[in-house]
């Protein structure tokens, strides 16, 4: 069902630039901060064309999107990037320490986990095809910056990080074709990504047969995907309305084995700000209605914390809600299967974070879901740490730590045709753009 393609990907040549200067963070990781940093690093940094600044003077023919395609022009004719001459699969592979792990301690090995795939082109195909499948909603705003910058460049320079069930075949394949890594490089966070170059056509007919009857979810990259589709039907109707396989019926994706060891899902943290004392103050007693609920030390630090959920999240629902004077742990849903949580499914409804926005932000703290998704009282964390200073430094009321979604919770909803509430997984490290480009001209 998968329809998975070799290709002829552009890639920063060695010889005229460091690597670990050009490379970063999906888009949409990128803060200011880094993306400054990226602009110091090198006047050939993917950042200038993945999210460029924007300028005062900027108008409708000079933006940021046609200096993004003016430089991926100007760093082809340099030889800044170049092109294989040989179509292939990419293997790839992420070594890390897991966050909030000591270092040797995963799998007992010095090196940490390892997550493994492969960047190829995949067939876009409608959802209702049943061969792709979502697991969160997307935004208008970032798909609509996307489509710019797909029509201005017609090149895909991230991948769309892709999820299929392979029982570990294609990465042996690929492992076993593999020599010395054509790049080797570690980022800012200390995730050494290596990369593969296979050409041998018998292990690409190989891997493509393996791949033939896999259903695919994203696991990162919904907006790009789904900007890909957009472009892709713009195209179709300029061309009268052909289905003709043409460039654009492609994207550039990394497929990873959903039973691979390294595959790696971090909770994403809530934080609430902006409301009114008595709401605070009735919490906890608005909260035992939907939780049996016990106080814990407030004073406690993520490890504790991390340590606390694990421990309660083995029998269910876990849930830590953390304030500057008292903190409670939440567990023994009471409300599954009643009107709070409307129309979702009992898959839907046993997430802990659905749990903790219908019962806690929606159902005892009053937040809206409109005030939830544009962010007006909650914001979200990765880091535990980070979210219980806040609550002690005085900068946000309360902070919710979770258990992260499990990778049988993602697959079970997305193949059921539903959703998760935004930012409910957090897949760890990040893909790092820059390794392969696909150019549709």
């Amino acid at each position: 069902m998968a329809d998975v393609f070799p290709f002829r990907a552009w890639r920063y040549a060695p010889e005229q630039v460091a690597l670990r200067q050009v490379f970063t963070q999906p888009y949409d990781k990128i803060t200011p901060a880094m993306q400054e940093a990226y602009y110091q690093a090198s006047p050939y940094n993917l950042v200038r064309i993945i999210l460029g600044k924007r300028l005062e003077m900027d108008t409708a023919s000079e933006n940021v999107y046609s200096r993004a395609a003016a430089s991926f022009r100007e760093w082809r004719e340099k030889g800044v990037l170049k092109q294989d001459t040989e179509p292939s699969l990419y293997r790839y592979s992420q070594s890390f320490i897991v966050p909030g792990s000591v270092p040797g301690s995963v799998r007992g090995s010095p090196d940490g986990a390892e997550r493994r795939g492969f960047i190829a082109l995949g067939r876009i195909e409608e959802y209702s095809a049943g061969v792709v499948h979502r697991h969160e909603q997307t935004l208008a705003k970032p798909k609509a910056d996307r489509l710019d910058l797909l029509r201005a460049t017609r090149a895909h320079f991230g991948q769309i990080f892709m999820l299929y069930g392979g029982e570990g075949k294609v990465d042996a394949l690929l492992a076993g074709a593999s020599g010395a890594a054509d790049v080797e490089v570690s980022d800012e966070y200390g995730v050494v990504h290596r990369l593969w170059k296979i050409s041998d056509p018998e292990v690409i007919r190989r891997a493509q047969e393996h791949m033939a009857d896999r259903k695919l979810i994203i696991a990162d990259g919904h907006h790009r995907y789904e900007t890909a589709l957009a472009y892709r039907n713009e195209r179709r109707q300029a061309a009268g309305g052909t289905t003709e396989a043409a460039p654009y019926d492609w994207v550039m994706m990394t497929f990873v084995d959903m039973d691979c060891p390294g595959l790696l899902i971090l909770p994403t943290h809530r934080v609430v700000f902006g409301l009114p004392a008595a709401r605070l103050e009735s919490f906890a007693g608005g909260a035992r209605r939907y939780f049996n609920i016990e106080e814990v030390d407030p004073a406690l630090d993520g490890a504790r914390a991390r340590t606390i959920l694990k421990q309660a999240g083995l029998a269910g629902t876990a849930l830590l809600a953390v304030m500057r004077e008292r903190a409670f742990l939440l567990h023994t849903p009471k409300a599954i299967g009643t009107v709070v949580f409307g129309g979702l499914s009992l898959r839907q409804q046993a997430l802990d974070v659905v749990q903790l926005h219908k019962c806690l932000l929606e159902g005892c703290l009053e937040i809206s879901e409109e005030a939830i998704r544009n962010q007006q009282n909650v914001s979200y964390l990765r880091d535990a740490e980070e979210a219980l200073a806040q609550v002690r430094g005085g900068q946000v009321q309360i902070a919710f730590l979770m258990n992260p979604a499990s990778m049988k919770q993602v697959r079970d909803i997305a193949f059921g045709g539903e959703v998760l509430p935004q930012k409910s997984t957090d897949f760890y490290p990040k893909l790092l753009s820059g390794l392969t480009v696909y150019a549709l001209a």
